[in-house]
């Protein structure tokens, strides 16, 4: 390798609602500072929430979104944001919850590591999400695309 040449750090995201190319948040958010886009899976459980976006909660179901990959370190900053997540405030005062975990593609094969935001059970309860079984949302009730 050329010492000359430096590799940008990435940072990755999972992304399984708004945030999802062509949601409503991809154009602010992520439009023009996505390196590339792929269609993932991750182990938890959907929700739908009453206010026009989902809740993801750890469990078994395979949830379907995209894994984003920026070369803006700061992004995480306005997603941050966007989520209602401060890492210094208590889990419970956050409305998500950022954490990295392990994402794979539709077959199961393991991307590595990428940031996911997570509700709590508790919060989902509170807001009364309803249960999303297929592990896919849309804010138009499309399915997943193949």
């Amino acid at each position: 390798m050329n010492p000359k040449i430096k590799l940008s750090p990435q940072v990755r995201v999972f992304v399984y609602g708004t945030l999802k190319p062509s949601e409503a948040n991809y154009q602010k958010y992520c439009a023009g500072k996505v390196l590339h886009a792929q269609r993932a899976v991750i182990k938890g459980q959907l929700f739908n929430l009453p206010f026009g976006y989902p809740a993801l909660t750890s469990g078994e179901c395979f949830v379907h979104g995209y894994l984003l990959s920026f070369n803006d370190l700061n992004i995480l900053d306005a997603l941050d944001e966007l989520e209602d997540y401060q890492p210094t405030r208590q889990m419970s005062a956050n409305l998500y919850n950022r954490q990295e975990v392990e994402i794979c593609d539709r077959q199961g094969l393991p991307l590595g590591q990428a940031w996911v935001y997570f509700m709590t059970m508790e919060r989902v309860y509170q807001l009364k999400g309803i249960p999303q079984p297929d592990g896919w949302w849309s804010s138009c009730g499309s399915i997943p695309p193949p």
